[in-house]
C-alpha cells in the first residue's frame, strides 16, 4: 500500500496569517507565515487521512476536487506519508493479552526480559517495518 501521496493545497494571504484550503480533503487551516501553513496542511491533511484510515474510509485521490483560486493564491503540492505520519503522532501505548507456556515466563523473568519490547519489535519484524 503507498503511503505517501502527494495533495494540492491553495495559499492565500490575508490580513493575520495565510490562509490554507486543502480541497481533496475539504478542510482547511492556517498559518502564520508560508513555511507554517504548509506545515499545518501536512499535519491536518496527516490527522484527517489517519483517521479516515481507522475508520475504514478510502483516502481521497489527489486532484480529485475542483478548486477555484484568486489572483495572488499560492498553489503548491503537499506531501504526507500516512505510516510515518501515524507513528509519530499515534504512539500511544495499548495494552494487549497474549499467553505463553509457564516455564518460558520462568525463563523470561529470570533474564529480566522486557516483554512489551520484544512484543514490540516482534511484531514490527514480521510486518516488515524494520
Amino acid at each position: 500500500m503507498k503511503t505517501r501521496i502527494v495533495y494540492p493545497i491553495i495559499i492565500s494571504e490575508e490580513k493575520d496569517g495565510f490562509y490554507v484550503s486543502i480541497p481533496d480533503f475539504e478542510i482547511s487551516t492556517q498559518g502564520e507565515n508560508i513555511a507554517d501553513a504548509i506545515m499545518m496542511a501536512r499535519d491536518a491533511i496527516g490527522l484527517m487521512g489517519i483517521d479516515m484510515q481507522d475508520d475504514g474510509k478510502e483516502l481521497p485521490i489527489p486532484h480529485s476536487k475542483e478548486y477555484k483560486t484568486e489572483k495572488n493564491d499560492i498553489v503548491t503540492l503537499v506531501d504526507v506519508d500516512f505510516a510515518e505520519y501515524r507513528k509519530r503522532v499515534d504512539n500511544r501505548a495499548v495494552k494487549k493479552n497474549c499467553t505463553i507456556p509457564y516455564w518460558l515466563s520462568v525463563e523470561a523473568e529470570r533474564a529480566g526480559i522486557n516483554y512489551s519490547r520484544i512484543l514490540q519489535d516482534a511484531l514490527k519484524n514480521a510486518l516488515g517495518l524494520f
